[in-house]
């Protein structure tokens, strides 16, 4: 794989500080049922990284002493590693909203049978990816019979009340570009979505939300390897909105590594950006608010893929 990294640097990318902690980002590992050509974790089956027990309790002993509004669980597919119920359960029990990054095709994977219904019971946030709503698009870009797996997924969340209206039970669909380009508006697509999914399969979901695809890790690669990521580079600093600065997720959220330390963002936990204080890496273990008071976000040119047009974070468009 190529390594973006040093393309992103030197950066212009404008300076932003961070303000108060409202959201708690986990990655538990990078195994997955998985290998999406645009995923920036390399998330596969082959991959072995997986959080420790004892960085799970790090995560809810920081829970405990600095109380978040959300616990945001992703990976790889994080509904794989043996701790993904507790943290779900333990972060609830806690008053947080707990969100589940899924890939939708665990749910039909052997021994997850009954992961809808605990997912429900446990009033988890759904966040599934379902990069387009025709079938081709999905398997070119996620793997064969990808599709179809996603729309079992989709039928068996919807029957447990996700994603239907006055249930309580959030379900929200992530689209990717299929290649070096921004996403369209949130909103048109979204009425895409929505009038294709339950025309044809029956399928009704909370909202719809728009990720830009970042320059790193396999996607970034891809760009390399195509002799694209120059052009791409280009396309997304020539998108820039400054107002998109203010609403970008780093600015109020933590990201940590399967090992437990601690980045600004996914993005930056990828390329191995930890925050540091003192020339060395900060640790969930011994993490207080006060350890991340006037530490400047680490930023560099792949962060212009959140502030190029309508904006993009782990909850969508910005604008």
């Amino acid at each position: 794989m190529l390594d973006s990294l040093p393309l992103l640097f030197p950066s212009d990318f404008p300076a932003i500080d961070r303000r108060r902690l409202q959201t708690l980002q986990i990655n538990l590992g990078y195994r997955c049922n998985q290998s999406c050509r645009h995923c920036h974790v390399d998330a596969g089956p082959k991959r072995s990284e997986s959080m420790s027990e004892e960085t799970v309790e790090a995560v809810l002993a920081f829970m405990d002493r600095h109380p978040v509004r959300t616990l945001d669980i992703t990976g790889g597919a994080p509904e794989m590693h043996p701790e993904f119920r507790r943290l779900a359960r333990e972060g609830r029990r806690r008053g947080a909203e707990v969100l589940d990054r899924c890939n939708l095709t665990i749910l039909s994977e052997p021994g997850h049978e009954d992961l809808g219904a605990f997912l429900a019971e446990q009033g988890v946030r759904m966040i599934a990816s379902l990069p387009c709503y025709l079938a081709d698009n999905v398997d070119t870009q996620r793997g064969s019979g990808v599709f179809a797996a996603s729309i079992a997924g989709l039928r068996q969340l919807n029957r447990l009340g996700y994603g239907v209206e006055g249930s309580g039970l959030e379900l929200d669909l992530v689209f990717n570009p299929q290649g070096p380009t921004l996403p369209p508006a949130q909103g048109v697509l979204e009425a895409d979505y929505r009038a294709v999914l339950g025309e044809r399969y029956g399928i009704v979901f909370s909202r719809l939300l728009t990720i830009t695809n970042m320059p790193i890790k396999r996607f970034g690669s891809l760009l390399q390897s195509t002799g694209q990521f120059a052009d791409y580079m280009t396309l997304l600093k020539g998108a820039y909105r400054a107002e998109n600065l203010d609403a970008v997720m780093c600015r109020d959220l933590i990201s940590i590594d399967w090992q437990g330390f601690v980045f600004d963002c996914d993005f930056n936990q990828m390329l191995g950006l930890a925050l540091e204080r003192d020339a060395r890496r900060l640790h969930i273990s011994s993490l207080g608010h006060d350890a991340l008071e006037g530490l400047r976000i680490r930023t560099a040119e792949h962060c212009y893929g959140c502030t190029a047009g309508q904006g993009s974070s782990c909850g969508g468009a910005l604008a």
